[in-house]
């Protein structure tokens, strides 16, 4: 048994990081599953509903902009990943996570053999359902954000620094939901 591994939100100014962990049954049928970003909305959302009714097992974890700022955005991922995995009413043998680093997972003690695969999201059933979850829970995490905050534009930018994410930080300043490490100079530059 597999489970597939992966994370939204890594770039973003604000909001969290999210991960997915995804278990599939050998055959289980899920017609244009592929990698989120490659896919329109509309079939992210198709898509998470099959994954969702099909999936032998899947889980989500997050990490807060606060834990971000605490503990940085790659321990942060990791953190989201565990939750996730921890999440799995089934442990899996075997965890494919999408990416170049990934910090082992044990359960009772006993390590889970993992191995990362660059652009696994594109090549690894699970690992494409997980970043389909992982994306769509992100992108539902935002918009209810933009009713409170409607000036930032994140029901459409979803945290990402565009330049209407910047000015509107400009001008209104920080919210709870932004991460405080990132550093701002301003609506023309970052970093």
């Amino acid at each position: 048994m597999t489970a597939g591994v992966d994370e939204a939100g890594r770039g973003p100014l604000a909001g969290p990081v999210v991960a997915a962990a995804v278990i599939l049954a050998p055959g289980t049928r899920l017609p244009g599953l592929g990698d989120s970003k490659a896919l329109t909305e509309a079939d992210r959302l198709r898509l998470r509903d099959l994954i969702l009714a099909r999936a032998e097992a899947w889980a989500i974890g997050m990490a807060s902009p606060a834990t971000i700022d605490r503990i940085n955005i790659l321990q942060a991922t990791f953190a989201a990943m565990h939750e996730a995995l921890s999440g799995l009413p089934l442990t899996p043998e075997l965890i494919l996570v999408d990416g170049n680093r990934f910090l082992p997972f044990a359960v009772n003690g006993q390590a889970i053999p993992h191995r990362c695969i660059v652009r696994g999201d594109a090549t690894e059933r699970a690992i494409s359902a997980a970043s389909i979850l992982a994306k769509t829970t992100r992108d539902d995490i935002m918009l209810m954000l933009h009713r409170e905050y409607p000036k930032y534009g994140w029901h459409r930018n979803k945290g990402y620094p565009t330049a209407e994410h910047r000015a509107a930080i400009a001008i209104h300043g920080l919210t709870p939901h932004h991460r405080r490490t990132f550093r701002w100079q301003g609506p023309a530059t970052l970093f």
